[in-house]
């Protein structure tokens, strides 16, 4: 779902005069197209550098230094070619947000499925991450057993089928289409599949927030039952990096997803306000552009709050020769992280070593 998509039908709609209810009167929205046209092409291409950016990062670190040497170093090295495909998409959403699409209709059909492959699949390896997290402090026997890079490949793959599953409707009905003397790429349902849709619509609520925002809630509170009964000093950083995995992920994806409720019904006719039309389509286009911005907090959230990451950063760093140009002075590199309240915790309980690594 990208934000052209606000205009379904045309960026004219009509209107019934309460006087006149055969004269249908014009609801303009060129106010609307002129904030998209100056408001997310800057946005979406400096999401497209700094989500390229960090991303990039944690793929380098994890396939030269680290090493895929856990079911959690799979998921994360999963959830950043996930986000990497995600902001591939978005240098074309900036132009045609500029202007028009002028890349045919072939790759309209790939640019909106790759974007919502990206979207789907990061979503999901977020909540395969909180499961993750809740197996190796939860269950930790069981954890030690299915906690494998075997178990993460095949977990994975499994999410990668479903987040493609799930693009396909976006592949079938999006094509390009003349609009007013603008060429559009936007999905064109027939009389017999629109309800496509509203199914797509709920979809997207449904697979992008309901559903993740659950397991995320049960997993964590699991986690921090456990947590506060260790006895560890550090015990509160864990937890407090716990909340705000949570309330970013709540605070970022909420809005467009009620957002995405109210275009649905708007679409079934419940309101049909040209006032309120219009301030749903600018709602659309803020709440998704915030959404976007996700993608590149999750190198931050999921990493580089890791000290043992860090540590491999900065190596990595030095051998390129690059750490005294760049980051002699980037504090966030010599601060201590998760790593020693891991060492601490399981040297309190005799168990699993990266008990809370995962966090």
């Amino acid at each position: 779902m990208n934000w052209t998509e606000v205009f379904t039908s045309s960026d004219v709609t009509y209107q019934y005069n309460e006087d006149y209810d055969s004269v249908p009167t014009p609801c303009t929205k060129d106010g609307v197209k002129n904030f998209g046209n100056h408001f997310l092409p800057t946005l979406y291409l400096l999401v497209f550098v700094f989500g390229l950016v960090g991303n990039s990062l944690v793929v380098w670190v994890l396939v030269q230094s680290k090493g895929l040497k856990s079911m959690t170093d799979v998921y994360l090295l999963n959830l950043a070619v996930s986000d990497l495909i995600f902001v591939f998409s978005l240098p074309f959403w900036a132009y045609y947000a500029a202007d028009q699409w002028v890349f045919g209709n072939g790759w309209c059909k790939i640019i909106s499925g790759t974007y919502l492959v990206g979207f789907y699949s990061g979503i999901f390896f977020i909540m395969l991450m909180s499961i993750d997290r809740y197996l190796a402090i939860v269950h930790v026997i069981f954890a030690m057993k299915a906690r494998t890079v075997t178990y993460g490949a095949i977990t994975s793959t499994v999410v990668w089928a479903l987040a493609i599953l799930a693009s396909i409707p976006e592949l079938v009905f999006n094509e390009l289409q003349a609009d007013q003397n603008r060429t559009m790429c936007k999905p064109k349902y027939s009389e017999y599949s629109r309800i496509w849709k509203f199914i797509q619509g709920f979809q997207v609520s449904v697979l992008g927030l309901v559903i993740p925002l659950a397991v995320m809630i049960f997993s964590y509170s699991m986690i921090i039952r456990v947590l506060l009964k260790c006895k560890n000093e550090k015990k509160k950083k864990a937890v407090r990096l716990i909340f705000t995995v949570m309330v970013v992920f709540f605070v970022f994806w909420t809005p467009y997803n009620i957002v995405l409720f109210l275009q649905l019904l708007h679409e079934l006719d419940v309101f049909h306000s040209c006032s309120i039309s219009k301030d749903l389509d600018y709602s659309w286009q803020v709440t998704e552009a915030i959404a976007f911005i996700h993608c590149c907090l999750n190198p931050i959230i999921y990493v580089f709050l890791g000290e043992k990451f860090r540590r491999h950063l900065k190596v990595l760093l030095q051998k390129c020769g690059l750490f005294v140009f760049f980051c002699d002075h980037c504090g966030f590199l010599h601060k201590p992280g998760l790593d020693s309240i891991s060492s601490s915790y399981s040297q309190s309980t005799g168990d699993h070593r990266e008990m809370l690594d995962v966090l």
